[in-house]
């Protein structure tokens, strides 16, 4: 009978919650559970949140529904009495001081499946660290969190403070957080396939059907061409797997334990529908019919074959894309938008033309192999393409080539003193365009002025032939692109022996769409940010300008997802060079978008950190085909 009773009481106490807008306290975590939410950024995948204030007037302490209630400046005005306007709202609230302050806003959040509860202020909010730690203290005492409780240092301004020992409270850094994380949205959507389990090592000979939702233990080299994707590793959100899926937009998500899921193994070989949220991903057996999706026009590529000569790209080529490609032709861009705006761009940047790669195809140990690849019938034989694909690679390899073309190469290079070794990159006519970036299918190498071994030659060559990768083949097939009229130019530029870091930037907050911002990935020295090592994490941040002033003395506000596991979890940038590269990053979205005459697109940046004086260098600047 008691135990009947308890129930009863138990249940009138959930009930009540559920029913309430907003309490003073949380006794335990079912009454979490009938106020928790989503967070406002898709940073974290894994997170449930509830979202407080304290009124400090009134000292008073609310946790609100944070599904029915998306803003604190909502519950302020609906249910405080607040009648201010939310500019004024933000400049008063999120200082660095408590005059003018009406309210302590923050978040508890917890990590699904953990005993992990982080106390988290907004990346924007300057909150002075008494004012924090009181915060920390009330929660902790009208809340079933207790001493539980962690802070969670998401900006460049407390995580410096944390160094320095200015906190008495726990605190933690985002590998906190990262290392719990077994789910991960790479690409969001849902489809209908057969559920397949392969090795990665397997899809270098088998090429799994395009009817399949495929499992993998590992991230793959060249993406299948499936109705969705599962891989049992966390993916840096700007690798070349998360690009190129979001380019093929099928589902796409990271999933831990997926080898070991036995309900997920139960359905291999069966028809599912996958679904893939942000939070959480749905997959079920069903009866729904696999639609059938084909390209209906082939994308036809521009070859202009007429100029021979080396293009110096420190002077903008007029329609260069038609014979020296997208990339070599942004970096042209980028030279001069670097005349009047504080980065550099690789010395000694000029381009091989389409000429040369044409000629040397032509020869008839190398055509005859291209040709009788793309007249095959037969395309579904993944490994009799793969093997023809590696003749050619090696015939195009093993050809000399053009001598006029080195020598033009050494006399241009020879000129200067500065340099030895040279970048040789791909810049063809099918990568760094509206919807088809192209990321990562294509090959650069490394020549040595006057070298025997690392010749200009044998670099050229090596790039050349990468047209014919697997990787590469595929995705332009699975596009629909025109293979008979690929064309590969070369881009040559000085190399990077001394670089401290590298990363990618998204200008846009791909976390937090209603929030401008840009999206940085960064890893220290020459570690691959979109190719990571299996066990690297690489810097994570987004940039906010909440201040909307761009000038050079700004602080921008700084949202860290996760710190590199190389440097010690410990910020790669100075606050200097973060405002910085924020700045760079807008006026070259701006410069591009009207060379590119398109005022609404994001762009995608790779940018390295140099030598001892830390200079800012901007590689490469391409459309964002979100």
């Amino acid at each position: 009978m008691k135990k009947c009773i308890y129930t009863i009481l138990c249940f009138a106490i959930i009930t009540t919650f559920y029913a309430q807008s907003y309490v003073s306290n949380l006794p335990n975590y079912e009454a979490y559970k009938a106020f928790r939410g989503k967070t406002l950024s898709d940073k974290f995948s894994n997170i449930e949140s509830v979202k407080i204030i304290y009124d400090l007037k009134s000292k008073k302490i609310y946790y609100f529904n944070s599904t029915l209630i998306k803003l604190h400046y909502d519950f302020v005005v609906d249910y405080l009495g607040y009648s201010k306007e939310l500019e004024i709202f933000n400049r008063d609230n999120y200082s660095n001081t408590d005059k003018n302050r009406n309210y302590l806003l923050g978040n508890l959040n917890h990590i699904k499946g953990t005993e992990k509860w982080i106390f988290e202020l907004a990346a924007s909010d300057h909150m002075p660290i008494p004012l924090i730690e009181q915060f920390y203290d009330l929660i902790t005492k009208t809340s079933f969190i207790r001493k539980n409780l962690k802070f969670y240092l998401n900006n460049r301004e407390n995580i410096d403070l944390y160094e320095l020992g200015k906190f008495k409270i726990p605190c933690v850094k985002s590998d906190y957080i990262f290392n719990e994380l077994k789910y991960q949205e790479v690409v969001s959507g849902k489809n209908i396939g057969i559920l397949k389990m392969y090795r990665t090592k397997d899809l270098e000979k088998t090429k799994p059907s395009k009817d399949e939702i495929i499992i993998l233990d590992g991230t793959p080299e060249i993406l299948p061409n499936v109705r969705g994707i599962i891989v049992n590793e966390l993916q840096t959100p700007l690798s070349h797997l998360v690009i190129l899926g979001k380019n093929r937009k099928i589902p796409i998500m990271a999933y831990t334990n997926v080898l070991n899921d036995n309900k997920i193994k139960s359905l291999v070989g069966k028809k599912v529908e996958l679904k893939i949220a942000i939070d959480t991903f749905y997959i079920s057996e069903t009866t729904k019919k696999i639609a059938e999706k084909s390209i209906t026009k082939k994308k036809k590529l521009v070859v202009d074959n007429s100029v021979t000569e080396l293009i110096d790209l420190s002077t903008i080529p007029k329609n260069g894309v038609t014979y020296i490609g997208a990339k070599a032709q942004n970096l042209a861009y980028l030279i001069a938008i670097a005349k009047e705006t504080p980065f550099k761009t690789p010395e000694n940047a000029n381009a091989i033309p389409f000429y040369y790669y044409t000629k040397h195809i032509q020869n008839k140990s190398i055509s005859p192999l291209i040709k009788e690849l793309l007249d095959y019938p037969h395309k579904d034989s993944a490994q009799w393409v793969n093997n023809q694909l590696k003749k050619i690679r090696t015939a195009i390899k093993k050809e000399p080539i053009d001598k006029l073309l080195i020598s033009k190469l050494n006399e241009r290079l020879g000129k200067q003193t500065d340099f030895k070794n040279f970048r040789f990159r791909s810049s063809t006519n099918a990568e760094d365009i509206a919807g088809f970036n192209g990321a990562g299918l294509y090959e650069s190498k490394t020549g040595i002025l006057g070298d025997t071994i690392k010749t200009f030659e044998k670099a050229i060559k090596q790039v050349w032939a990468s047209v014919w990768n697997e990787s590469s083949y595929w995705e332009r097939e699975l596009f629909g692109i025109d293979q008979q009229n690929i064309a590969m130019g070369v881009l040559v530029h000085r190399s990077f022996p001394d670089e401290l870091a590298n990363g990618v930037i998204i200008t846009k907050n791909i976390f937090r769409e209603s929030l401008p911002g840009i999206t940085v990935n960064i890893q220290k020295g020459e570690n691959s940010v979109v190719k990571p090592e299996k066990g690297e994490v690489c810097e994570q941040f987004v940039v906010y300008n909440f201040t909307f002033d761009e000038s050079k003395d700004v602080d921008f506000d700084v949202d860290f997802t996760s710190n590199s596991n190389l440097n010690d979890n410990k910020p790669l940038l100075t606050k200097k060079e973060i405002n910085n590269l924020y700045l760079v990053s807008k006026k070259i979205e701006s410069k591009m978008s009207r060379y590119w005459k398109n005022s609404s697109s994001a762009i995608d940046m790779e940018f390295k950190i140099v030598n001892q004086s830390r200079d800012l260098y901007i590689k490469q600047v391409r459309p964002f085909n979100d």
